[in-house]
């Protein structure tokens, strides 16, 4: 179940919070350069393979239609030049480079299932596709992995590659409300209000995963937290501005290292 955010006079005085915008042509000049510095994060993360991977934004302007990389355009490269403008029927309305067709199908029905998701993020990861052959949900073995303590859901239906809709449906119905899924045989996926929060989750998913991939090789048994500690970590690691604020240090690395993305 999603993990609603506490009141905001819970939060430190000068909390930096994700900005608010009166004109949808600056708030979409905003995020694209936001999903622009997701993809250089994801590559300086190596969680690139070949083609497969994709982050998409919902267009704030027009709320039926997102924001995704082209086909086969390295990470490390996208500007928001780049990225493509795609509506729900699966056509290029801005930009020039090929549409990857598994892009569309999966996020088109996520953003048309779930109107409170602004982001979407999945990748091949190296850790996060491991952990999806064992067919099983993570495990609250560690602080970090609280976060998605009974906020994440396993799509156990692995039938190929995803290029029709109907897949993409059912991937978005085992998404459920949570922030995130485990794609058996394939990876992972996660959500979010905020570019940076779908990103974050992503990235401490994936480390999760490893975490708990590691602790299995040594043999030992795994010694999960209580439920009630786990539930209550959740709530003050889990909520979106926790994820939004986590991906701040990485935004402002690569904010630093390519001015082109500056905000």
């Amino acid at each position: 179940m999603a993990v609603p955010n506490p009141p905001l006079e819970m939060f430190p005085q000068n909390t930096p919070f994700p900005p608010k915008f009166n004109d949808p042509l600056q708030e979409r000049e905003y995020l694209k350069k936001k999903l622009t510095g997701a993809f250089r994060i994801f590559g300086k993360f190596g969680f690139s393979e070949g083609v497969a991977g994709h982050i998409t934004v919902r267009d704030p302007k027009h709320k039926d239609h997102f924001w995704v990389n082209p086909f086969g355009l390295s990470f490390n490269l996208i500007t928001p030049a780049d990225l493509l403008l795609v509506n729900h029927k699966g056509d290029v309305v801005e930009g020039n480079l090929p549409l990857n067709k598994a892009a569309f199908a999966i996020h088109s029905q996520i953003h048309e299932a779930r109107p409170d998701v602004v982001a979407a993020a999945h990748a091949h990861s190296v850790y996060g596709k491991t952990f999806s052959a064992l067919g099983q949900e993570l495990l609250p073995i560690t602080q970090d992995a609280c976060a998605f303590y009974k906020d994440h859901m396993l799509f156990n239906d692995y039938s190929g590659i995803v290029n029709e809709l109907e897949e993409g449906k059912r991937i978005a119905a085992a998404l459920g409300d949570t922030k995130a899924a485990i794609l058996q045989n394939h990876g992972l996926i996660t959500v979010g209000h905020s570019v940076d929060e779908a990103a974050w989750w992503f990235i401490t998913m994936e480390r999760t995963c490893q975490a708990q991939l590691l602790a299995m090789q040594t043999g030992e048994k795994l010694i999960e937290i209580d439920h009630e500690v786990a539930m209550k970590t959740r709530a003050e690691l889990g909520f979106p501005l926790a994820g939004y604020f986590q991906f701040q240090p990485m935004w402002q690395d690569i904010s630093v290292a390519l001015d082109f993305i500056r905000v």
